[in-house]
């Protein structure tokens, strides 16, 4: 079996995550490819969209939020991502599950004792009438009468669990800034939610192996299981398997893909990239090998923005009163600092609707 080393699969990841080369995809286009994006700093996908996408227009992607294209929603890893509205009516009942079990693993003792099929009922009928609410509005109507839980528990339990919900605009629109109103999924896009396969076969877990490969892979099991939270898609994977290719990385693990997919030559090209907070790049594996050193692997948890030389983590970066300030992981060439320096001009510019192309890096610590 062909083994691919860390290059190699840095480069198929950069190539498959529209990092390789900007393409040139309508931004509703480009949400899909990634499978979404991880959202919950409302601004941050818009800089991983600048930095995959040809003449990237944030208000294309505001646009898009505000006529429901996409939507804002509590879904992989009970985190919130911004998905395009066909996927999360597909997705969201396969993720059901372990989003109710995920919010029990932070609240199992305060919620011990909530009938939790009552309480989603009620939730469903409290945000019947499509208005958008805040968790504590919500909390308000529903906590009479059950006196355990406390309002966080109570109300991380319908609005990421129980309930389908989308963040309401203005929250996520670009240099807006707007708290979190919830609004019922399916009254917010007019359709219910897909429900499961009535024959207990497992379509959409098939297609997200299918997708999670088109936009991450070749990745093994456990990456696909760290990327959407779901412990239960060795089936899914085993109904597939027919139709992927195998390799194997350096540690000997089995890695999966789609036959046709981009593996581009490991000597190809990466150009300087700056990427969000939660990037998909990073979070999408439990091997992070191929992109951060382990020494440098807490940063992509911390919320770090990073910036990536030759396709690897080598910096992070912040911006303050529209400068962009970037600080050297390590040494960097001055061929690459110029181009971090002429990258991040352009980042400065891009945040600052043009009005400052300013950008410091800092000298690589000793």
């Amino acid at each position: 079996m062909t083994v691919l080393d860390n290059r190699a699969l840095n480069r198929a990841m950069l190539a498959r995550q529209l990092l390789l080369d900007r393409a040139d995809l309508p931004v509703v286009d480009a949400v899909a490819h990634l499978c979404g994006l991880q959202a919950q700093e409302p601004q941050e996908p818009f800089v991983g969209l600048w930095s995959r996408l040809a003449a990237f227009d944030p208000a294309a992607l505001s646009d898009l939020l505000t006529r429901r294209g996409v939507v804002r929603t509590h879904l992989m890893r009970r985190t919130v991502h911004l998905v395009t509205a066909d996927d999360v009516l597909a997705w969201r009942s396969r993720h059901d599950a372990m989003l109710r079990q995920r919010v029990l693993g932070v609240y199992r003792d305060e919620l011990k004792g909530v009938d939790l099929d009552e309480l989603a009922a009620e939730a469903r009928d409290l945000m019947a009438d499509a208005e958008p609410r805040t968790a504590a509005e919500i909390v308000r109507e529903l906590a009479p009468g059950r006196p355990g839980p406390g309002p966080r528990a109570l109300g991380e339990m319908v609005v990421a669990a129980l309930v389908p919900m989308a963040q309401a605009p203005p929250r996520g629109l670009w240099r807006t800034k707007g708290g979190v109103r919830n609004v019922a999924l399916s009254s917010w896009l007019g359709r219910p939610v897909d429900p499961p396969a009535a024959d207990g076969s497992d379509p959409v877990g098939q297609a997200l192996v299918r997708r999670y490969l088109a936009a991450h892979g070749p990745a093994a099991t456990a990456d696909l299981r760290a990327w959407s939270g779901l412990a239960g898609l060795p089936g899914a994977v085993t109904a597939v398997r027919d139709e992927l290719v195998s390799f194997r990385d350096e540690r000997g693990r089995e890695l999966l893909d789609l036959p046709d997919a981009p593996r581009p030559d490991p000597d190809t090209p990466a150009p300087v990239r700056f990427l969000p907070a939660f990037d998909n790049a990073i979070l999408g594996y439990q091997d992070r090998s191929r992109i951060i050193d382990d020494a440098h692997r807490g940063l992509s948890v911390a919320g770090e923005r990073v910036v990536l030389v030759d396709g690897r983590v080598a910096a992070t970066w912040t911006v303050s009163e529209d400068v962009v300030t970037v600080d050297p992981l390590g040494a960097l060439s001055r061929a690459d600092r110029a181009a971090v320096a002429d990258q991040g001009s352009e980042l400065a510019s891009f945040l600052s609707d043009g009005d400052s192309d300013r950008v410091r890096v800092a000298a690589a610590p000793r």
